[in-house]
């Protein structure tokens, strides 16, 4: 699906939205067509629905923005260590291998998925207090030493620039932080 298609703001708007619009369509029907065609049409609704649905159902599994907080606080608290163990816990509970790299400056794990995509993660340095290209850079040359697929960088604390923002899209590396680092991170309690 395309980022910014109809269906893609539809999943990342509030449910409700998408249960107005669907409301709106088949109150509109039953108003503006003949009463033996108006059922059929408001079927078109449907799909408006169905997304609705969906975007309700993930919006309810979502923590909430104070359990977020929370869980990030609790992470930024932590030593390396033990917030390395938790990162190892909660890709292994996704099904994924990982094991720490040593002797590299530039990533700290390795994660192999199910399908064997490799990509190396660079979190030693997620609580910095600014996040620039120069960390990227040294992570996107460990990929192409290793030959790994991609790349994860994490991200605790502090403001990522607007250029490593750049760099990561255009290097395709992945930025994990906010609501996604946090539901990982929930992931390692069970």
């Amino acid at each position: 699906m395309a980022p910014n298609s109809g269906f893609a703001v539809l999943l990342r708007s509030p449910w409700w939205i998408s249960f107005m619009l669907a409301a709106a369509i088949v109150a509109g029907c039953y108003a503006l067509l003949p009463s033996d065609i108006a059922p059929f049409a408001a079927v078109g609704a449907l799909p408006l629905s169905i997304i609705g649905c969906i975007a309700a159902w993930r919006q309810w599994r979502r923590p909430s923005a104070a359990r977020v907080q929370q869980t990030l606080e609790q992470a930024a608290a932590q030593p390396w260590s033990a917030l390395a163990q938790q990162l190892q816990r909660a890709w292994q509970s996704e099904g994924h291998q990982v094991e720490p790299l040593a002797g590299s400056a530039a990533a700290d794990l390795r994660i192999t998925e199910a399908s064997g995509r490799t990509l190396l993660v660079a979190a030693r340095r997620c609580k910095a207090a600014s996040h620039g290209v120069q960390p990227l850079r040294a992570l996107q040359q460990e990929i192409e030493r290793r030959q790994a697929d991609g790349g994860v960088y994490l991200v605790l604390q502090g403001q990522v620039s607007e250029q490593a923002h750049d760099y990561a899209r255009a290097q395709g590396l992945a930025l994990l932080e906010g609501d996604a680092l946090a539901t990982l991170l929930r992931k390692a309690a069970g």
